[in-house]
C-alpha cells in the first residue's frame, strides 16, 4: 500500500512538473495536452490504429468529445513506438475523429501519465493531477470478452462529477484492450 501511494504521488507531481510537454499532431501543429487553459480538464484518450479493442470504443470516444468538449480539452494519443504518421492520418479521417490527434512516438506522455492500454482514459486537473483513469466503460470485461452492450459508463461518469466541481467517486478503473508497445 505504501509503494502504491508513493507511485501515485510521483505520477501526480511528474505530471505537474512537464505542464509544456509538446507533441506533434496529425493536423501539422504542435499541442500542449497537459495544458487545460481555460478548460476544467484535459482527457487524454491512448488510442491505436493497430489495436480493434481500441477501435471499437472510437466512436463512444469522439461523442464524450464532443457532449464535454465545451468544458473539457481532448486528444487521441498515439503511443506506439513504430506508429507511422499515415496510419494516424487514416485513422483520425476514417474514424471522424474532431479532437487533435497527437503522436507521442517517444512514449513521453504514456510514461508521464503510466498508460498501458489502448483505449485508455487519462483525465488530468489544471494543475496536472491524476483525476480519473482507466476505462471508457465496461464494454470489455476482459481481452476477448465482449458484451453486448456496456452497463456501465466510467468516464462519463468521472467527467459529470468533475464538471459540477465534485470528486470523481471511483478515479481508477482498469483499462482493457491492447498494450501499448514498450510499456510495462
Amino acid at each position: 500500500m505504501k509503494n502504491l501511494l508513493l507511485t501515485l504521488l510521483l505520477q501526480v507531481s511528474l505530471v505537474a512538473a512537464e505542464p509544456a510537454l509538446t507533441l506533434p499532431g496529425a493536423d501539422g501543429r504542435d499541442h500542449t495536452p497537459l495544458v487545460a487553459g481555460e478548460k476544467k480538464a484535459v482527457t487524454l484518450f491512448f488510442v491505436s490504429p493497430y489495436c480493434p479493442t481500441a477501435n471499437t470504443f472510437v466512436k463512444e470516444m469522439n461523442q464524450i468529445a464532443a457532449d464535454y468538449g465545451s468544458q473539457i480539452a481532448f486528444y487521441f494519443i498515439h503511443s506506439d513506438t513504430d506508429l507511422k504518421i499515415t496510419d494516424v492520418l487514416q485513422h483520425t479521417e476514417l474514424n471522424a475523429i474532431k479532437a487533435p490527434a497527437l503522436m507521442d512516438k517517444e512514449q513521453r506522455l504514456a510514461k508521464l501519465t503510466q498508460a498501458h492500454i489502448t483505449p485508455e482514459a487519462v483525465v488530468l486537473a489544471p494543475d496536472g493531477k491524476t483525476l480519473y483513469q482507466g476505462r471508457i466503460n465496461d464494454l470489455y470485461l476482459g481481452p476477448t470478452k465482449r458484451q453486448r452492450k456496456a452497463t456501465t459508463k466510467d468516464l462519463r461518469d468521472a467527467l459529470d462529477a468533475i464538471t459540477a466541481g465534485k470528486p470523481v467517486a471511483q478515479p481508477r478503473t482498469e483499462a482493457v484492450g491492447c498494450k501499448i508497445s514498450g510499456m510495462k
